[in-house]
């Protein structure tokens, strides 16, 4: 249940949202350091560190398209 008061965020409502932005985070993190890891040179890490930012992106095209929708 979520809870405003005069457009402001209450506590509960913020504590609800903080979940999804840490899995997002350590999401991220995994993503950055095997795609940089991996990289054979420096704008390889570059677009190794821009493809683990839009990771999810990626999962739910594929996801999609393996449920055939």
């Amino acid at each position: 249940m979520f809870m405003s008061h005069g457009g402001n965020k209450t506590k509960k409502e913020i504590h609800k949202s903080a979940t999804s932005g840490t899995v997002y985070a350590f999401g991220f993190l995994g993503a950055a350091i095997y795609f940089i890891s991996t990289a054979t040179g420096f704008w390889m890490g570059v677009l190794g560190f821009l493809k683990a930012i839009v990771w999810p992106v990626f999962l739910v095209y594929e996801a999609f398209k393996h449920f055939g929708m």
